[in-house]
């Protein structure tokens, strides 16, 4: 005779229902949050700084060339700045990881705190 015992496959189901049963009152309580609200005051709008990086390890500061000693006289005075602009490092594909990793570590010694890396050219 072959039959199908369902007695363990009733039980089963009844264990998962008493347990859906105790767990969804858990599941639709509510929970509140407080969420911060808009601010009315303009916030000054920082002006940011590209600095391009070329596969020669030429750098530009805004299409400008620049030195590695006017480099971190630069940074120093964006450093100092009330409102610091964003410093967006645009390094050419073949370009050496050295120097974009002395760029950034210039720039954290100086203390600026807004770096940005732009899409590879």
């Amino acid at each position: 005779m072959a039959q199908i015992n369902v007695t363990p496959l009733v039980d089963v189901l009844l264990v998962l229902l008493i347990i859906f049963m105790i767990s969804s009152p858990v599941i639709t309580h509510k929970a509140r949050m407080d969420l911060p609200q808009a601010s009315k005051t303009v916030v000054e709008q920082s002006t940011s700084i590209h600095l391009a990086i070329h596969t020669d390890g030429a750098m530009y500061w805004n299409d400008a060339p620049i030195s590695q000693d006017q480099l971190k006289t630069q940074l120093s005075i964006a450093a100092m700045q009330a409102v610091q602009p964003a410093l967006q490092i645009d390094a050419a594909d073949g370009v050496a990881y050295d120097a974009v990793a002395r760029v950034l570590a210039e720039a954290k010694a100086q203390g600026l705190g807004k770096i940005d890396m732009l899409g590879m050219r």
